[in-house]
């Protein structure tokens, strides 16, 4: 029988002979000798993933009724889409509420500023891209992430609601993802209100007059965007939301 090298114990785990490792654990992790591709490997991505969702509830999990406004990054100061953003963000944070945005330049910045200049909570989520960087100066509050999927469900977890302004692609996605998930009851009691008649009202027809007319979606669907081009009218309805919904969380005893 041959000698064995003794016994090593592996946390629940018992090696004897030639199953004991040569080295320790801690040694292999400190000498830090090993290939480096699997930084790039998709066990690590998971991990990675699973620290931007932990990173992002601790930031915002205090936070407090907030709602988030999107629009185009595009709309500097002096734009209507900026000053609109502006007088939003200050009115939400006079009704009680926290504004939350992508934490970037254009209508974000509007919107954070308003908030933050009417003494309010002013969040940014920001987004790895390739032409943005960091996060506007209003912004009191502000989560980086590198993934868009991590980032958006922090925008639905702890949002009232949605005020749209004009945007492109991604203001665009952002209206079709929340409008998905209103529909397939993924979550309830959720406004979705888009500022500015002129620029929301064509998209508007199209969904009437072609995607409901080829019975692709269903009339009432339409019912969950509104429309104005009234702050007080858009913050009134979010207002009229979050009473609805703290109402049903409290006589269900939540």
């Amino acid at each position: 029988m041959t000698a064995t090298r003794g016994v090593h114990v592996k946390g629940p785990v018992t090696l004897r002979g030639e199953r004991v490792p040569q080295t320790t654990t801690d040694q292999r992790l400190l000498e830090g000798r090993e290939p480096t591709e699997w930084v790039h490997t998709d066990p690590w991505r998971v991990m990675r993933i699973q620290a931007e969702f932990v990173e992002g509830f601790g930031a915002l999990a205090e936070l407090g009724p907030s709602v988030a406004v999107f629009g185009s990054a595009r709309t500097g100061p002096g734009h209507p889409a900026y000053e609109l953003a502006e007088k939003i963000g200050a009115e939400l944070v006079r009704a009680g509420f926290g504004v939350i945005t992508g934490g970037g330049p254009g209508t974000m910045e509007g919107a954070n500023k308003g908030a933050a200049e009417a003494d309010g909570t002013s969040v940014g989520l920001g987004i790895e891209l390739p032409w943005e960087s960091g996060l506007n100066p209003y912004v009191n509050l502000g989560v980086n992430f590198r993934y868009f999927f991590v980032r958006k469900t922090m925008f639905v977890k702890y949002s009232e609601g949605f005020i749209v302004l004009p945007g492109g692609v991604g203001t665009l996605d952002e209206m079709f993802e929340a409008l998905t998930l209103i529909q397939t009851g993924k979550v309830t009691n959720f406004p979705i209100v888009l500022l500015g008649t002129k620029f929301w009202a064509p998209l508007l027809d199209w969904l009437r007059d072609t995607v409901v007319a080829e019975k692709m979606i269903s009339p009432q669907d339409l019912d969950l965007l509104r429309l104005t081009d009234d702050v007080a009218q858009a913050v009134e309805w979010i207002v009229e939301a979050h009473q609805d919904r703290s109402g049903a969380e409290f006589s269900s005893g939540r």
